[in-house]
């Protein structure tokens, strides 16, 4: 594993103008939290104008802590801290005002160990009050009253240290093999995934249901479609057949369908922003 937070903007969409509107900051978790973390994430705004975000997610649980100035009610004015499963579509949010959120991404199979009640598929979708779906209450006022950063990843470092995760081997392999997703472009196949990691494909989608959340054929196609959108906002001249060869499409259609469908417009409505 990668040594300190992850210095990519793959799944988000166009970041830089993002950057432009807020304060975007990844930390590392304690020690003892990295196996099952991503990094922290922690975003601060102060906006004369609304701006939409838009992010096309991780298949990651997150636990978001959120507070909205410009609410439309008392909870979201005050704060509030929410489980968030893999979300499968494009997520939005629109910013007013003044705003915090400090979030937790979890890797890709390392939620299940904070909450071994249920599977991980159980979530997906869904945005769940995090007081009911863990075993302790969430320092809200602790995390987002804090306006020294390190005092918040101190806040969140102390809740989950406290929720005590144990060790899975289940979860481990979970986390590998979806890392090799991420980081091996020749992954394509679900079948050849299963046989390197010594299971069978229906083993490997029960696998990935009670630890993950989504398949591993939607694994694959999240990690493309990220890397797409990274090579896209660099390079507004990208030539989208030869992408699609090296994201080991067989054609240029294939990939724009899988984009238009994942971002919600096609490459060359996006390429030019």
């Amino acid at each position: 594993m990668a040594a300190g937070p992850r210095r990519d903007t793959r799944g988000i969409v166009d970041a830089p103008d993002l950057f432009a509107h807020v304060r975007f900051r990844r930390r590392e978790p304690a020690a003892a939290l990295r196996p099952y973390l991503e990094h922290y994430w922690l975003i601060d705004w102060d906006l004369t104008e609304p701006y939409a975000a838009h992010v096309v997610p991780h298949p990651s649980v997150n636990l978001v802590f959120q507070r909205y100035e410009a609410g439309d009610g008392p909870r979201e004015r005050s704060g509030y801290a929410e489980v968030a499963g893999v979300d499968p579509g494009l997520f939005a949010r629109k910013l007013a005002g003044r705003g915090r959120v400090c979030g937790v991404q979890f890797r890709p199979g390392g939620f299940r160990p904070f909450a071994p009640g249920r599977p991980v598929s159980a979530w997906t979708g869904l945005r769940s009050d995090a007081a009911a779906a863990l075993r302790l209450p969430p320092p809200v006022r602790g995390v987002l009253d804090a306006d020294d950063e390190n005092a918040r990843v101190t806040a969140l470092d102390a809740f989950l240290l406290a929720l005590e995760p144990r060790p899975d081997p289940q979860a481990t392999l979970a986390m590998a093999v979806v890392d090799r997703v991420r980081t091996d472009r020749t992954v394509l196949r679900v079948d050849r995934l299963a046989r390197d990691a010594g299971l069978s494909a229906r083993s490997l989608q029960r696998l990935f249901s009670a630890y993950v959340g989504v398949g591993p054929k939607w694994v694959i196609l999240r990690y493309r479609i990220h890397e797409a959108l990274e090579r896209a906002g660099s390079d507004p001249a990208v030539d989208w057949a030869r992408l699609a060869a090296d994201l080991g499409y067989s054609d240029q259609a294939h990939l724009v369908r899988d984009f238009t469908a994942t971002v919600g417009v096609p490459p060359t409505a996006f390429a030019p922003r």
